[in-house]
């Protein structure tokens, strides 16, 4: 069996003081990735014994960023998908492992009133080629804040975000869409009908206290990983961020 965790952790170094170490050691992940860490190299400085650390950082200070802090040392690492205009916000990294691959992924935000959403079409369309290249070696989980509540079911006022960052017609196609090129949505794929469990609630109106979340963060798997699904879960109970931790079991 293979633990593997992913968190937004909005800010490692916040995330830090408030008990980030603690909740990593008593996880005790094989794969543990991180998204938002909004760090530049040298701004800290982990102790994470018996795991090897990759980063990526955005060029700008303060912003997005990505980890993967893993037990076993994986045959190779890529940062970014290998396009200029994608790869300088530090959303990206792949670590291959002898049986697949394993994607942290912070997707870019729409932004209020939409202004980065003719860029996400094109990160959307740009990352999934990536995906399915990866794939023809060998199967891809792909993990972290995804930026999409999928269906009404994956946040607590569908009606009211239709027009929203995360709850747009275009977004929610873009997920169907990697749903339909052969990835498995591990949560639902356990869950196909549970309400009321997110993984984002904003910071304003009292929002964690009434639940009223988004489900955003995800592990999305290779259709041929299927069989090997062991189990699938969301930390609800992890503060610490605006987000919380998602988890995959596998075999």
């Amino acid at each position: 069996m293979k633990k593997m965790i992913s968190w937004n952790v909005n800010g490692l170094r916040a995330c830090v003081e408030k008990g980030f170490l603690d909740y990593f050691k008593e996880m005790d992940a094989d794969v543990f990735c991180i998204q938002e860490s909004k760090l530049q190299e040298g701004q800290i400085n982990l102790d994470l014994p018996g795991y090897h650390q990759y980063w990526n950082y955005a060029v700008k200070k303060g912003y997005s960023g990505t980890a993967i802090f893993t037990k076993e040392e994986p045959i190779s690492v890529a940062y970014g998908i290998g396009i200029e205009e994608h790869d300088q916000e530090g959303r990206v990294i792949a670590a291959e492992f002898p049986e697949y691959y394993v994607v942290t992924c912070y997707t870019p935000n729409s932004q209020n009133e939409l202004a980065r959403l003719p860029y996400r079409m094109t990160w959307e369309e740009a990352f999934l080629s990536y995906l399915k290249k990866l794939e023809e070696k060998k199967p891809v989980i792909i993990c972290g804040d995804l930026n999409v509540a999928h269906k009404e079911i994956d946040l607590k006022n569908p009606k009211t975000n239709r027009k929203n960052a995360g709850f747009t017609d275009e977004e929610r196609a873009k997920f169907t869409s990697l749903l339909e090129n052969g990835f498995i949505d591990t949560f639902r794929h356990f869950y196909p009908d549970q309400e009321g469990i997110y993984s984002w609630w904003s910071y304003r109106f009292s929002a964690r206290q009434k639940n009223a979340g988004w489900r955003i963060d995800y592990f999305c798997v290779s259709e041929s990983l299927k069989d090997r699904l062991e189990s699938a879960s969301i930390h609800t109970e992890v503060l610490g961020s605006d987000h919380c931790p998602v988890e995959l079991v596998i075999r």
